[in-house]
């Protein structure tokens, strides 16, 4: 089965941090919940801290792309 395009595009970034930082992202990772690498579960851990100033209101919503 063809994989279905992905309908929001993304961005690369690049960031810098610990090899104890990296081990708590594989410690992550292994549990299933964080994706399939350390860079994933970077991702998601952003995203999250993201959400949560959204929903307490340091950042404001963005207006939904069309």
């Amino acid at each position: 089965m063809a994989k279905s395009q992905n309908l929001v595009t993304t961005e690369q970034i690049t960031i810098s941090t610990t090899p104890q930082i990296v081990l708590y992202l594989r410690q992550l990772v292994l549990t299933g919940l964080y994706g399939k690498n350390h860079a994933e579960a970077a991702e998601r851990l952003v995203a999250r801290g993201v959400e949560n100033l959204v929903r307490e209101g340091t950042l404001k919503p963005l207006p939904h792309r069309k």
